[in-house]
Formats: structure tokens, sequence, C-alpha cells
């Protein structure tokens, strides 16, 4: 099977967990540390600031707590998002409010977010499809002038930025991930990032079960005559990371720009082997100053075969995919409206193999056989 996503773990990650095990160590520690601080390096901002933790998704439910949002509040979120964001957002008691998406890009327009905002709106949270930053930049300022906090799902853009500046840096709160079929992995795990330097330091209580100083957990906490006793300030649960998942993110971290440039490679072959192929359209080009982390690649076929094309690659070994279904057709946050560009996408966005560890060979195949399935089922029939 040509997997549409996997991860590439090797000699160095695994030198790195030997070396937590020969520590004894393999809790919050030294090294989840110094990943925070190389993860700030990486996005030019302060270590301080980032809280490493078990998962992106513990870091969305966090960005919406940290914010106070709750009952009789309006959060607005793309429909073509992951549902832990919309998970996130009723679990506080407020309610995901679905904006449309550009029906090449999936990525929402600042009119799109504009059109949604109710005069309840607390916060708006979007995602940079596939890894391509978006009109992001005139979101986080459209969201500054009417006072709006904006949460950033950059799980997938780890790479991706405009004019050099990283996603994630644009609005207030941002959680990257790294679980097992994102660039970079450290099994499961996630970053996130709080501009607020209060606001990211209730953060870092509240991933520690209210503990104002985690400290008091490690080896090394011989800094009072009572080390085990807490500073407990408010309820909180256990989210953090640890130095053995740490220590593979370190690596990986390492290794993101050769990552990134093979999945930029394997996307130019498939532009120049699908270009100018009848019943192949190809997603569109970035906008100058935007780069991507090539996460998703994408075309776009007739609604009527696409389905069909899927099923053909499948049954030649090729997994395909579109992600994410729409949330307001899912049936837990189904509403009314109208997403005509959700709608088209939906209906017409296919999602090739595209990893790192993806050779030549494999891309040319998915090429070919999905070349062969347009035209197949693309055929007039026969009466």
């Amino acid at each position: 099977m040509i997997n549409i996503s996997q991860p590439d773990l090797g000699a160095e990650e695994l030198d790195a967990v030997r070396e937590v095990f020969a520590s004894n160590w393999l809790g919050y520690g030294p090294l989840t540390r110094a990943f925070e601080t190389e993860f700030g390096e990486f996005l030019d901002v302060p270590a301080e600031h980032l809280i490493f933790l078990n998962s992106a998704t513990s870091g969305l439910f966090l960005a919406t707590e940290l914010l106070g949002l709750g009952p009789g509040d309006d959060v607005v979120l793309p429909s073509v998002s992951f549902v832990a964001a919309a998970n996130a957002i009723a679990a506080t008691g407020a309610r995901p409010v679905f904006c449309d998406v550009d029906p090449r890009t999936l990525n929402p327009s600042v009119g799109d977010v504009e059109r949604a905002i109710t005069p309840r709106t607390r916060a708006v949270l979007i995602l940079h499809y596939g890894g391509q930053p978006g009109d992001v930049k005139a979101i986080a300022a459209h969201c500054a002038a009417r006072g709006i906090p904006l949460i950033e799902d950059v799980s997938v853009s780890i790479a991706s930025a405009i004019d050099d500046r990283r996603c994630g840096t644009f609005g207030d709160i941002a959680t990257w991930s790294f679980d097992s079929r994102k660039v970079i992995t450290t099994g499961d795990g996630g970053m996130l990032y709080v501009r607020d330097a209060a606001l990211s330091r209730r953060a870092k209580r509240m991933a520690y079960h209210g503990v104002a100083d985690r400290s008091a957990f490690t080896t090394a906490s011989r800094v009072a005559r009572r080390w085990w006793e807490l500073d407990v300030q408010e309820v909180g649960r256990r989210l953090i990371g640890n130095d053995l998942t740490a220590a593979i993110g370190r690596v990986q971290l390492r290794r993101l720009p050769a990552f990134v440039e093979r999945r930029r490679v394997i996307t130019e072959m498939y532009h120049s082997l699908l270009g100018g192929i009848e019943g192949i359209r190809l997603s569109p080009p970035l906008p100058r100053g935007h780069a991507t982390t090539h996460y998703f690649y994408y075309v776009q076929l007739d609604p009527g075969i696409r389905d069909q094309v899927a099923e053909d690659l499948l049954a030649r070994g090729i997994y395909t995919t579109f992600r994410y279904e729409p949330l307001h057709t899912v049936p837990l946050y189904r509403a009314d409206g109208v997403f005509p560009g959700t709608a088209l996408a939906a209906a017409t966005t296919l999602l090739l193999p595209i990893h790192q560890g993806l050779d030549d060979t494999d891309v040319h195949t998915v090429a070919e056989e999905l070349i062969k399935a347009v035209e197949h089922r693309s055929a007039p029939t026969r009466p």
C-alpha cells in the first residue's frame, strides 16, 4: 500500500531515546525544556511562551479555556476543519459558528470570517489547510481591530510562513501537532504558543494540575526546605509532554528542512506529471511571499467521479482520502446555512500520497494510476 502519510524515523531518533533511557528520567525535565527552547528559536518567539504538550488537541482545549469561553459565546471557525477544533469549543459550552472556505485553497478569506461573526463572537479559530498559510495575515489584522482573539490551528503547518514569519505567530494562541501522521512526529505530542506573557504562565499552570512550579517533580528540585510542597493556584489537568518524546522531537526538528524539501520535490513531480491532464485540476499556486509545509497534495476532480476514482486507486494499492469532512454536516454539529465553497471543495478534492519517505517510483505510480482511473471513469458509457 502506498500510504498517504507516514513517519520518517531512524537511527538518530533511536539514539536519542537510548540516551533518555540511560538517564533514567523519562518525564518532564531538561530535554522537554530544550525542545521548547529550540522550537522557540525556530519560530523566533520567546521559549517561555511555549509549552510542549501531550497532543495538539490538548492545546486546542487549553486555548479555549484560557480565553474563558463559555455558554452564550460564539467562536467562528471554517467548516473544513478537524473535529477537534469544534470539540474544544463545544466543551466550554460555547457555540461553534462555521464559515465558508475558498473552494480551491480550502482556506477561509477574511470576508468569509467576517460574514460569520456575530455580536456574541468571542474568538476566531482558523486552520491552515494542508500547510498553506491562506489569508491569515488579513484575518489576524481584522480580529485585532475588532478585539477578537485569534487561535491558529497550525497542526499541519510547521514550516509554513508569510514573508518569513511563521504561521502560528500571527494570532494570539497557536497549537502544532506532532502525532504520527505529521511532518515531524514525537509519536503523540503538540506545542502550544501563547503570545500574552501572563496568559502563557497561566497556561503552564493549567497544563500541570494548576501547580505553579513544576520543578517540585524533578530530581533536581532541592531548592526549598520542603521542596515537595505544592503551590496549587487553580484547577488543572496533566497535559504536558515528557523527555522521552521531546528527545525524538528535537531530532525531528533538526531534520525538518530536509523533510520539507523532499515534500516540495514530490509536489513539483506531481505538478509535472499531472499538469495539463484533462479532468484533473491541480491546486492553485501559492501567493508571492507564502511558504508551505507541503503537508497535503490534492487534486480536484469532477464530483461525479471523485469517489469512484478513489475506490479504483485503493484497489490498486494507493490510499487517497479527503480531509476534512465539513463540520456543518457532522451529526453533532449539523448547522443550517449556505456554504458553497465548502460544498464544492468537499465534492471535488482528493488528497494524494505525500510524505518524505515516498520515492520517485511511487510518485510516478500514483500519477499514472490516477490518470488511468480518471480516463476510465470519464469515458462515456456505451448503450
